[in-house]
């Protein structure tokens, strides 16, 4: 199967350039100033599962030929993305978004068709350095999907087999991929909205006496997950109430790195969803509302 990903930053550049370094079939999708700096410099990648220095191929324009796309952009960028990938879906290719949130699945739906689209969630911190160089964090670096629907398929099977070998990477092909991405927005709409609000990191929150609002948080995305039909395992629980308890945990989620550095967040993405989706399921939104107020803010000081 043929590759495509779309963008070569922190998400789109480490998976992708797993994949490459594995020796699939695998090409670019990016913007021009990006290309030239790919094909100049190659793509680099500094892990704690290893270095590489990879040539890959780079394209500006999506065309057919590929089985899926890695769909790895900011969810700001979806409608840009839909676009540049249009050639490549409607040639048959199917989309693995491995965008935060859940948001974006229905503007996917809607542009190519159920059909098409996956369930796709990455688990890894990861950075793209001011050199273009992709920085992995730290030990998180896993990659799952599957049909939206459930159960297993012959497309999500050849894309687990894809992953198989390649260094650094804990891919899964999940039959349960919606509850799994409703995990992941419970846990990171919590480590958003904790450290976006207090400008730190989560051990610094612990540290400074936050682990029962951290918790308080942590109970309500999980109680608006399962009005909306995704109730979260008690597992799942224990694990990120000590995550968020722990006072030396480095955690710090992409949208306060985008937030200190200036650039644009994807608040409205996550904080905005879960917001109306505390609404819609009858829980207190104002820690949502105060958390999307701060990004909000933010984005009208940068581009004012």
């Amino acid at each position: 199967m043929r590759v495509l990903v779309l963008g070569a930053g922190a998400l789109g550049g480490y998976f992708g350039g797993r994949l490459l370094e594995a020796g699939r079939d695998v090409a670019f999708l990016v913007r021009p100033a990006r290309a030239e700096a790919l094909r100049r410099d190659g793509l680099r990648i500094e892990s704690p599962f290893g270095d590489v220095h990879l040539r890959p191929e780079v394209l500006t324009e999506a065309r057919p030929g590929f089985g899926a796309v890695l769909l790895s952009c900011k969810a700001y960028d979806l409608e840009t993305a839909i676009a540049a990938i249009r050639p490549a879906v409607e040639a048959g290719a199917a989309v693995l978004p491995v965008l935060n949130g859940v948001a974006h699945m229905d503007g996917l739906r809607e542009a190519f068709g159920d059909g098409a689209v996956l369930g796709g969630l990455a688990r890894i911190q990861a950075t793209l350095a001011p050199d273009g160089t992709v920085r992995h964090l730290a030990d998180w670096r896993s990659l799952a999907f599957g049909e939206v629907a459930g159960g297993r398929s012959p497309r999500v099977a050849a894309l687990a087999g894809l992953f198989d070998g390649a260094r650094g990477v804990e891919a899964v092909a999940a039959p349960d991929i919606a509850r799994r991405m409703w995990e992941k927005l419970v846990h990171l709409g919590t480590a958003a909205i904790g450290t976006v609000l207090m400008r730190a990191r989560v051990g610094d929150i612990v540290r400074a006496g936050g682990t029962p609002f951290l918790h308080e948080v942590l109970a309500r995305n999980a109680a608006i997950a399962a009005a909306h039909g995704h109730p979260v395992t008690e597992a799942f629980l224990a694990e990120y109430r000590a995550l968020f308890a722990d006072p030396l945990s480095p955690y710090a989620t992409s949208m306060l790195r985008d937030a200190e550095a200036g650039r644009r967040t994807e608040g409205e993405h996550i904080l905005g969803h879960l917001a109306r989706a505390a609404r819609a399921a009858g829980v207190d939104p104002g820690l949502h509302d105060l958390a999307l107020l701060h990004v909000r803010a933010h984005e009208a000081r940068r581009t004012g």
